[in-house]
């Protein structure tokens, strides 16, 4: 079986009661919200990857103000190509806080997101996000001594 690491960097940032968050098309093409950040290119630092994807995704420079945790996930899929063979994904995310230090909100374009905006805390679990907002969320809120929190898939 192939493996797969994919190493990112996500910020969870809130001000004045609501949560940055940017939009993504699912597998499906609906849009679902996400923390706002990536994929580290290689040779990058994490720190220097949540602070270009944010500009990217949002247009905010931001200051990273913590380390709130590590989320770890993996699971296999059907492979590509002509083999066919499974491949066992594994994702490492690195979530920081960040407050916005300058820029001005807008929309990336051709990227992985196509919006950003502020929503209210308490609105979140209404919007169709993906289950990483949650675990940033809890890292944040929660602020556990071991950097991690178990949240129930969905």
């Amino acid at each position: 079986m192939r493996q797969k690491l994919r190493v990112a960097a996500y910020a969870v940032c809130v001000r004045d009661g609501q949560l940055l968050l940017a939009r993504s098309p699912a597998p499906d093409g609906t849009p679902e919200w996400v923390l706002p950040g990536g994929g580290m290119d290689h040779g990058e630092d994490p720190y220097d990857t949540v602070v270009r994807e944010l500009e990217e995704e949002t247009g905010y420079r931001v200051e990273v103000t913590g380390l709130l945790g590590v989320d770890s996930f993996r699971n296999v899929s059907p492979g590509d190509g002509p083999l066919r063979r499974p491949v066992d994904h594994h994702r490492l995310r690195l979530v920081y806080e960040a407050r916005v230090a300058g820029g001005d909100l807008r929309f990336e374009t051709g990227g992985s997101t196509d919006m950003a905006a502020w929503h209210d805390l308490a609105a979140v679990p209404g919007l169709r996000r993906v289950h990483m907002v949650d675990v940033g969320l809890r890292l944040w809120r929660e602020r556990p001594p071991t950097g991690r929190v178990s949240c129930p898939a969905g």
